[in-house]
């Protein structure tokens, strides 16, 4: 009978918005996400699904899983150094107990920056490799919206993006990451990693076209002629760091260049599509103008730039202020983060009407705090929302009623990913005739199945979302739309 093979399970992450006003440190993972050995729940998260995955093949391949910590923290700002040494060390030392390993698996974010480390990821695969020695097999799952160096590719022998934006294949990627490196520990494959820089950021939601297709034909490539597997590594517009910008990965079967070619071919395809990738951006006026001549409903409008996920505070008043302004009915917003105003509402109870000032704190781009005369309607502690079948934290939080408009305050930052988030506050958002979500896109799949129209509102903001004019110190290569044909310079 063949020996049992080691394999690892790990997973650290967030996102890091260098740009945001807020800061990250330990106790930002322990609200969003934080699991020790052995207490990963069965229900991934988007960046560990390695760990339910694992558990599941476990069996199937003859492997004895060690799983160390998993943790994540909503997309925030710049990592604390004293949090940054904390976790990697953690993570490090739980490798170093299980030695000796076969296959370490990691799910890891791609875009986490740290005060002093600008490639967290890569400082954590270059210590890893250095741990368990060239023969051990080191994969990682990263979100598309991340950044790629060169010290990860070196020292990883498997990457694998999710492909689609909104991430609705969080669990996909992790199965794909595990079955390649099971066959690559039986000799079954030879992954060969390729590269290419496209030279651009943009956002490429996979919701619409072009990118629909182009992802739909990155999956047909896969498992033919050698291809094991192709992933899109989108960037992340919000960080100063040298390898901001798009990249396509190829891993082949052993053949460096075939996947060279194809990696290039696919990266200037995807260079072909900038600046026809975003949906149309309204104004908030507009957006909500359209909505109001709207016969059907809900119409769902998204708050693009105030959006949690990217790394912001999330409270915004500026499509609010407009909202109240037109004495809306029928119409709800969620959610606003504002920890205070949260726990005065709980004080006064469900039911309760007092005046309240609330959002507007901490940045001068998101609006003034809003001063109102509110009536608490409901009171949830710890509430969630999901994300496919992942549990999301909104911690303790509330909904208020202005006249007849209704808006969610949350105490743990997050983007408005489902419909429930609406529904666990007691609001029916089938009911709605207009429904606010502060997200970029990872809305669109479960607010898609009740919308009767999607509409996207731009709002300028602590989001830095123009690559064009962003202040970035660190970035050296040329990109576009910094450059308008950077493969030339």
């Amino acid at each position: 009978m063949a020996e049992m093979k080691r394999v690892f399970v790990g997973s650290l992450a967030t996102e890091t918005n260098t740009f945001s006003p807020l800061r990250t440190d330990l106790q930002d993972f322990r609200d969003s996400f934080y699991a020790g050995p052995g207490e990963h729940p069965a229900t991934p998260t988007l960046c560990s699904a390695v760990f339910p995955v694992a558990r599941d093949r476990a069996r199937q391949y003859g492997w004895h899983v060690i799983e160390g910590t998993a943790t994540w923290a909503e997309p925030g700002g710049l990592v604390n150094a004293r949090t940054w040494e904390l976790l990697r060390d953690q993570m490090l030392a739980e490798i170093r107990a299980a030695l000796p390993l076969d296959i370490v698996l990691l799910g890891l974010h791609g875009a986490m920056v740290a005060d002093g480390c600008l490639d967290c990821e890569g400082e954590i695969l270059e210590a890893v490799r250095a741990i368990v020695g060239p023969d051990t097999i080191v994969g990682a799952t990263f979100d598309p919206h991340s950044h790629l160096s060169a010290k990860r590719t070196a020292n990883a022998d498997l990457l694998v993006a999710f492909k689609e934006f909104p991430h609705t294949d969080f669990v996909i990627a992790a199965e794909s990451l595990i079955d390649l490196a099971h066959r690559t520990s039986v000799g079954e494959v030879k992954p060969e990693i390729s590269v290419f820089d496209c030279r651009m950021i943009e956002v490429l939601p996979t919701s619409r076209q072009p990118m629909r297709g182009f992802v739909d034909k990155l999956k047909a490539l896969e498992g033919h002629d050698g291809v094991l597997s192709v992933s899109v590594i989108h960037g992340f517009m919000a960080a100063d760091v040298p390898d901001l910008g798009s990249r396509l990965v190829v891993i082949t079967d052993g053949d460096r260049p075939k996947g060279d070619q194809l990696a290039r071919e696919l990266g200037m395809e995807l260079f072909s599509y900038r600046g026809r990738t975003r949906p149309d951006f309204l104004t908030p006026a507009q957006a909500l103008d359209k909505a109001a001549e709207t016969d059907g409903h809900p119409v769902v409008i998204a708050d693009v730039w105030d959006n949690p996920g990217g790394g912001v505070p999330g409270d915004s008043t500026i499509v609010l202020r407009e909202m109240i302004a037109r004495d809306l009915t029928d119409a709800a917003l969620a959610s606003i983060w504002d920890p205070v105003a949260v726990r005065t509402c709980i004080s006064a109870g469900e039911g309760a009407t007092l005046p309240l000032r609330f959002g507007g704190k901490m940045s001068a781009a998101a609006g003034e705090p809003i001063d109102a005369e509110v009536t608490v309607e409901k009171v949830v502690r710890n509430a969630v929302q999901s994300f496919g079948t992942s549990v999301v934290p909104l911690g303790d939080s509330v909904t208020i009623r202005i006249k007849g408009l209704r808006v969610v305050l949350n105490t743990v930052r997050s983007q408005i990913f489902s419909p429930d988030a609406f529904a666990n506050m007691g609001i029916d958002p089938t009911a709605m005739k207009i429904l606010v979500v502060k997200s970029t896109n990872h809305f669109h799949d479960a607010f898609s199945r009740i919308a009767f129209d999607i509409l996207y509102a731009a709002v300028d903001g602590p989001y830095p979302n123009d690559p064009a004019t962003n202040t970035y110190h660190t970035l050296t290569r040329a990109i576009w739309p910094r450059v308008e044909d950077p493969h030339a310079a």
